[in-house]
Order: structure tokens, then sequence, then C-alpha cells
């Protein structure tokens, strides 16, 4: 008698990226006054603009602006069922304020030119709102209060500068504010709009990173974030009648938020748990987290609590799983999924999951790193690898959703997302591990990468290429230029090539974190010898293996004269360069045609000279 057959390995289907791309992106999430319906931002139709489901889940999302260009996303419901949102020209970063009315009509509240608006919270008593503008100084956000009435408004902060603000106190009297030394160190102020006084709340010797969270329901604590004394961020309260300060919340991570309901019966406490989120509700009155029910495993993110505290909405993203917005009742215990990311075409099964892993650096620093492997992945293969950089620096790469990476992972490559020293989330020694070396020590943690990838036995060392956006495609550029032998390719997605330029161009309403970045990488003016000897753009000579860029025409960080000149100057190289722009993108994408196409040029490119002819 035949023994049983052994069962073969299905074979996992080659999906498009038109496909992919039919995922669907979401952006904030509010309840409806009445309670009975949900506001989301979507791109589904190719441009993020709002729409609106039911709580309960019964019918389709109803479409409620049709911008064929801008993005638009929501900022939330008014008391009275008007909605607002927030919207730029073409990614230029400026954003305004919109208000629709429930007749579908629309009005730009900021209407100033070359400023940007940011929403700053409805006041405690539902009859006003706040932004931050910096219309008056580039460099600088103001705060003001418009009146949900009159819709006129008023200035309750002049910024001197040096200051970002944060939380308004219920009684509209206190501006929490922040205020940026270095990238690892600052303070939080209270800010007295009677008196004028601004109160330094976190005096402090060496490196602590402070930061206002906001205040307490009742207006008497204002929650701030320290790592005071230890690695990670925590929070604690400052008790405005005593000035004195208790820690509130602490963890084994960073926290990433604290912050109550509208009444205080609950607080949702965020922590950055080595790249996931992990995240409580906890119950003020019993300060025990709630039981939440069963869930698709991944991260619960972007909680929105209405103001009864009988319901609210949050997403559910993992890395092999886009996000899927959800509704819950407090009372019945019902948890209803509204709108599902995932184009059905694709079978879940066939999406992988980052897996954490760590290994050495060559001075024996632990680097983490989030491992995609193709799902018939053996020994012995010979797999093409594409190393992920995030952007920042001291950004981050997380388990979340891309649909790129799946792409490249259902297409045959090994993807590796390094969080290189100097990424977020791994203790505030870690972060700074990369300061004044940027396009150096970082770079050889990414070199360093290889040698675990061809430990895996299934990567061909000499197919390893490198890729990244923003700060990662600097080192993306940085590895070609300065370690021209190491990477087999590179994709640039809008990446500096010049450092002297990009840090004199930075928008000026980027105040104080421009400061704090001349401290962390070098100021264009003192520190110009070692900035260019960092820039890819003056040593382009040293590259000699394919290239292809990404840019976005009215990118405000990284201007497009970087992109062009870098692609010029290689191209003397006779090396292969490929370029793609986007003139109506700015510094990533919200247009998802644009990303179709950028994604698609990207795989070909790597099939081409990464992967190799009949791979």
């Amino acid at each position: 008698m035949l023994a049983n057959p052994v069962p073969k390995h299905k074979a996992v289907p080659k999906y498009t990226i038109e496909q992919f791309m039919k995922t669907i992106r979401f952006g904030g999430s509010d309840i409806s006054p009445d309670e009975q319906t949900v506001l989301f931002s979507s791109n589904q139709d190719g441009v993020f603009n709002l729409y609106e489901i039911p709580f309960n889940g019964n019918g389709q999302p109803k479409q409620l602006t049709v911008s064929k260009t801008n993005a638009i996303f929501s900022i939330g419901y008014l008391p009275d069922g008007r909605i607002l949102y927030s919207s730029d020209e073409g990614g230029n970063e400026l954003s305004h304020i919109y208000l629709r009315e429930t007749n579908g009509a629309v009005k730009d509240l900021t209407t100033a030119e070359k400023a940007k608006f940011q929403f700053a919270g409805l006041s405690h008593d539902r009859k006003s709102f706040f932004y931050q503008s910096n219309q008056r100084d580039k460099s600088a956000f103001d705060v003001y209060e418009i009146d949900l009435t009159t819709l006129t408004p008023k200035l309750i902060f002049k910024n001197p500068g040096g200051f970002l603000p944060g939380d308004i106190s219920p009684d509209k009297r206190y501006v929490a504010l922040a205020k940026t030394i270095t990238t690892t160190n600052a303070d939080v102020y209270l800010y007295d709009t009677k008196t004028k006084e601004n109160k330094l709340l976190t005096k402090h010797t060496g490196d602590v990173n402070n930061g206002p969270e906001g205040f307490t329901p009742d207006g008497k604590k204002l929650l701030f974030s320290t790592d005071e004394g230890a690695e990670f961020a925590y929070v604690k309260a400052y008790d405005l009648a005593t000035g004195q300060s208790a820690v509130l919340d602490k963890a084994n991570w960073d926290i990433i938020a604290d912050y109550p309901s509208y009444h205080g019966r609950y607080r949702v406490l965020s922590v950055n748990d080595d790249a996931r989120t992990t995240l409580k509700i906890i119950d003020t009155r019993t300060n025990q987290p709630i039981k939440l029910p069963a869930l698709p495993g991944g991260d619960i993110t972007g909680v929105n609590i209405t103001d009864s505290e009988n319901r609210m909405t949050f997403y559910v993203n993992s890395s092999n799983s886009p996000a899927t917005l959800y509704s819950y009742d407090f009372k019945s215990g019902k948890v209803t999924p509204l709108v599902r990311g995932l184009n059905p075409e694709i079978n879940p099964d066939d999406l992988v999951a980052g897996e954490v892993i760590r290994y050495k650096s060559f001075d024996g620093m632990t680097i983490p790193a989030l491992l995609y492997k193709p799902k018939d992945a053996k020994a012995g293969d010979k797999l093409p690898a594409i190393l992920s950089i995030h952007g920042g620096p001291g950004g981050q790469t997380r388990l979340t959703y891309s649909p790129l990476v799946q792409y490249l992972v259902n297409s045959g490559y090994v993807v590796l997302a390094v969080n290189n020293r100097g990424s977020s989330g791994y203790g505030k020694t870690f972060y700074a591990a990369d300061d004044r070396k940027h396009g150096d020590a970082d770079l050889k943690d990414c070199v360093a990468s290889k040698t675990f990838l061809a430990g895996t036995g299934y990567v061909d060392p000499a197919k390893i290429g490198i890729m990244g956006g923003s700060y990662g495609g600097y080192m993306t550029l940085a590895g070609l230029t300065f370690t021209p032998d190491e990477f087999a390719v590179g994709v640039d997605i809008f990446g500096v090539a010049n450092w002297l330029r990009t840090l004199n161009s930075m928008p000026e309403w980027w105040g104080p974190q421009r400061e704090a970045m001349f401290k962390e990488i070098g100021h264009p003016k003192t520190d110009s010898v070692a900035l260019y000897n960092k820039s890819p753009l003056f040593h382009t000579k040293r590259i000699r293996k394919p290239l292809l860029v990404i840019q976005g025409a009215n990118d405000p960080r990284v201007l497009k004269i970087e992109s062009d000149e870098i692609v010029a100057n290689v191209k003397q190289n006779g090396v292969p360069v490929e370029y793609v722009t986007f003139p109506n993108e700015g510094h990533g994408f919200v247009k998802k045609e644009n990303e179709i196409t950028a994604y698609k040029a990207v795989k070909e490119f790597l099939d081409k000279y990464l992967k190799g002819p009949g791979q």
C-alpha cells in the first residue's frame, strides 16, 4: 500500500500593484453629535476625501467631498453637525482649515496666503475651537480661538518664538507649551493668558525630553511626558494648584499617548512596544483597563471616544493586514467593523507578517529590524533582498501595513526594514547614537545587516539593494556614494542629496525644530565642511551602481533640484539612472495613481538590475 503523498505547498499567486493599491488608506475618525454616524477620510477614489458611514455598520460609506486634486483630511464634527477638515495645495504642507456646512457648502476659515494652519482642539465648553498659525511670523505658531457662532478668530497666545503650543485648559486660561532645545532635550511651559506669565514646569539638568500631553477634564492637572532618569518616556501629572508633579503611567517602552476622555471616565494609554502599539483603555474609577472584545491581531490606534463616553471608534492595523475601521459601544460591548482596508481580490493568507529580528553592528551595538520573507523562501535559495530605511532622522519602521513591502515580497524579494541607530522607540541612548554621525555610523548599521541576510541561507549576498524615503532616501544615496561596493542598487524616494541646501531651505514654520535639527546634524554656516563631506551630491563620482530616483515637484523639505542634480551627476558616470517625478505631490504620496506609478517603477527597476533576467 502506498504511503500518503506529501502535500504540495500551494503556490502564492502573484498580485499586481494595482491590486495592492486597491487597499484603502484612512485618516482620522469622529462620531457625529447624535452618535449615529462616523466620519473619516479615505483615498478609496484615488485622492483623500471625506466619507460618512452609519455607526452600526448598516450601509456603505457615503462620499461627502469630491476633490480630484488636493487631499482632504477629516478634523471632525462640530456640536451642530457641521464638519471641519484640513487641506493644502498639491502637498505644499501649507494646510488650511475648512468648514463644511450641513448642506455641503464649504468655507475656508483661514484664508491667509503662504501661511500654515493647524487645528488645536475644540474648547471644553464646545462653543469654539482653537487653531495654530504662523501667518504673523513664519517661524512661530500663535494660538487663536474661533467662536462657532461668529466664526471670528481671536488671538490668545502670541508666540515670542521658540515655543510649540500644545493643549488649552478647559477654562481657556492656560496654554501648554513645549520648548525644544535639541532633539533629545526639551521643556514644558505653562502660559497664563490672564497674567501673561510663562512658567517653566520642567527645570532640569542634562538632556531630558519633556513634552505636554494635555489637561485633565477638571482643569486641575497638566499631563506631560518625560524621560528624566529613564531610557524611555513616561507620563507625569503636574498639579496646577500645588506645583507638584507625580508619575501617572510608566512602561518598559516609550509611552506615545496618554489622554483622558471628555469627562475623564476613561484614559487611553498607548505604548510603543518593540515596533508595535499596545493599548489600554483605563477605567479611571478602578484604574484598571477595560476588557475589549476579541479583535484581529494588530495595533489599535486612532481611538476616539464620544463626549457621552458611551461610544468610540478605532483602527486595527498590522504588518500583514491594512487598517480596518471599527465602532464600539461601551454599554453593549458590541464591536462592529465599518470599513475594511484590504482589497477583497487579495487573499489575506497570501500576505506576509513582519518578524522582529536583531543583529550586531560594526561596534557591537544591537540593531533591531523587521524581516519580511516570501512565503516559499527556503534554505538554499538565492533570493534578492532590499533594505528599507525609514525617514527622519529619528523615525521608526513599525509593524504596520505597507503595500509596497507586500508587493515586493509577493514578487520574490526579501525586505529588511532596518531601524538603525538614531531611530526612535528604543530608548534615548539609542536615539542619540547617530548624532553628528549621519551617513556614517547609521549607514554602517545598514551595511552590517548584510551579514544577517546572508546568514538566513536564502538570500544572495550579491543581490542586496537599499531603498528609502526622505532621510531613508539620503541613506540610500549615502550607501551608493560612501560604500559604493556594498549595495547592488539604490532606490531614492525624495531623499536628501545636499545637506547644505536642505538645512538652509527647511520651512520657516519648523521654528525651534530647525534649530534642534541643526544641533543634531550640523549647522549649514558653522559646520559647512562636515555637511559637505556627508552630502552625496558632492561625491557622485563614487556611484557606480544602478539608481532609481523618485521626487515630488512640490516638496517643501527636499527640493526637486536636489534630485535633478543627483540624477544629472550620476548619469555622467555612465551608470544606469532612472528618474520619476510627480508635478502634483509634495514630501510623500497622497494620490493613489502616483503611488501605483512609483511602486511599479520600483519593481521594474529591481527586476531589471537586482533580480536579473529569468528570475
